[in-house]
């Protein structure tokens, strides 16, 4: 019998939203505390420390993922400003390679919430070997690449969290297709590290 897959969103949804990025727990990663693994994550995006400091200064996490999605504009029109993806982002405040290095990178960061909290790692092995899926809400590519919404998606969340579970001691879930974005992403990580004096 295959188990029903496990499905989370909302940090505040219980127990499981303790599976969310944006789910209240500090981490030390790469030498510094960050509030969130949200703040963990996207702390490596930008290229330029001053944009990082304005991300990391959200007064809350759904704000820093959202600020984190956008390209500062100077309208005041709040549509424009949202209709801004993260793929405006390229080329502008976004770090060379973030593309590749944001799978390892977000792997480190999970697995640092999930060593450090054992509540969390226990609650997380508590799911035996059921799917988790990140249940999104918003349907654009940010939304579709870490969870599924609507039906379509990558569930690289979901999929990231089975890897963490497994090394904790859960089941092995076999995932070509991830084994190979953590590898693509292994040497831009490295250098993105070492270029920040993070270790």
């Amino acid at each position: 019998m295959v188990a029903a897959p496990i499905s989370f969103y909302r940090a505040s949804e219980r127990p499981f939203g303790a599976f969310s990025n944006l789910f209240r727990r500090e981490i030390l990663i790469a030498g510094r505390t960050f509030a969130t693994t949200e703040h963990a994550y996207q702390a490596l995006k930008p290229r330029d420390a001053r944009v990082r400091d304005w991300l990391l200064a959200a007064p809350a996490p759904s704000l820093l993922a959202i600020a984190a999605h956008t390209l500062p504009s100077e309208s005041a029109d709040p549509t424009e400003i949202m209709a801004r993806t993260a793929d405006a982002l390229l080329g502008f405040h976004t770090r060379p390679g973030w593309s590749r290095l944001r799978f390892p990178w977000m792997l480190r960061c999970l697995d640092a919430k999930f060593d450090q909290h054992p509540d969390l790692a226990e609650l997380l092995l508590s799911t035996g070997d059921s799917a988790i899926i990140e249940a999104g809400r918003i349907d654009d590519d940010a939304g579709r690449r870490w969870g599924i919404v609507n039906g379509r998606g990558s569930n690289y969340l979901g999929r990231m969290l089975q890897r963490v579970r497994h090394r904790l001691g859960g089941p092995c879930v076999e995932d070509p297709d991830l084994d190979e974005r953590l590898a693509a992403g292994a040497v831009p990580l490295a250098a993105a590290l070492e270029e920040l004096g993070w270790t």
